[in-house]
């Protein structure tokens, strides 16, 4: 089968394409937003193939996978065919709803055969996808291995743009957290963000790394945080679980099916949260028998084998 897909997430599309397909990915000559091609910074298989816009009416298409508002336009003007009509599509919703929630209707209604696919089930819960067929098809996670050493008593954050996108990220409970630990913030957009939050840089760093180097980072330190506030499931928190690390979270969205007890403290309140950082990184024992048990439930929910073979029937359900 020969999927078309925009690259728009990449550690999502890092697990997809571990399929047994061919993935087609459009690229344009400045590789903005529309044509980023493949990945520079994660691992893709050689079956990820790149194709220029003008190249795309020639090229054979079996299901398209949609991931943004625009790309159904988008394919209809580059492919020749409109999804959902001349060609089978899938349009995977990646985000919870922002706006009026829980009214918020998804830019999919309207789109006539497209099936709507979400990442979690609380996805699906708070947008009104009006008479779209919706279904759930749960993260996967390609294996990072068991590397956690939490040799450093810190507590490790993954975040993009932490001060731009605020409270949405958990950005202003920052402080607290690194009243309980020194945080080492890992993402894009992340310098400048001890200064931004007034604490000294001891107590927060910044960190910009290629994926290749994240995951041994992250597993250095004791404890992972996971602050944001309104996401759909943030997959680095997935990705920590998976690396044997221990979670702190918000009990915010899909966090609390993520994590289930034993495998880190997932709670609304703060204090909690923080007393359970203070308490993993003044145990080290006890922060890596609870990372064994994260990457354990990890692993039997979010792994990569269930997530190919879940969207190996919604494929063929599509395409039939």
């Amino acid at each position: 089968m020969r999927i078309l897909l925009w690259h728009v997430h990449g550690s999502w599309t890092t697990a997809f394409v571990q399929g047994p397909h061919t993935y087609v990915v459009p690229v344009t000559p400045g590789r903005g937003p529309d044509g980023l091609g493949r990945a520079r910074t994660f691992d893709w298989p050689d079956s990820v193939i790149e194709v220029p816009p003008e190249q795309l009416r020639e090229t054979d298409v079996d299901v398209v996978i949609l991931q943004r508002p625009h790309e159904a336009d988008l394919a209809e003007q580059w492919l020749g065919r409109r999804p959902g009509r001349d060609v089978p599509a899938v349009y995977l919703e990646h985000n919870a709803p922002h706006g009026q929630v829980p009214d918020t209707r998804h830019p999919a209604i309207g789109l006539s055969g497209v099936t709507l696919c979400h990442v979690t089930h609380f996805n699906r819960l708070m947008w009104d996808n009006g008479d779209l067929p919706a279904t759930v098809i749960e993260h996967g996670i390609v294996d990072p291995g068991s590397r956690f050493t939490g040799e450093l008593p810190h507590a490790a954050v993954v975040v993009n743009e932490p001060v731009r996108r605020g409270r949405t990220t958990g950005t202003d409970l920052l402080p607290q957290f690194a009243d309980a630990a020194p945080l080492d913030v890992f993402g894009m957009g992340t310098e400048g963000l001890a200064g931004h939050l007034g604490l000294p840089p001891g107590r927060c760093r910044s960190h910009e790394l290629a994926q290749r180097d994240l995951h041994t980072a992250m597993a250095q330190r004791r404890v992972y945080v996971h602050p944001v506030r309104w996401t759909s499931l943030g997959l680095s928190l997935l990705e920590a679980m998976h690396l044997g690390m221990p979670v702190v979270a918000l009990a915010t969205t899909e966090a609390t099916e993520a994590v289930p007890e034993g495998a880190g403290v997932v709670s609304t309140r703060i204090d909690v949260l923080t007393d359970a950082v203070r308490d993993f990184i003044a145990d080290p024992l006890y922060a890596r028998t609870t990372g064994e048990r994260a990457r354990t439930a990890a692993l039997a929910r979010y792994g990569l084998s269930r997530f190919l073979d879940d969207w190996e029937r919604l494929l063929k359900e599509v395409t039939r």
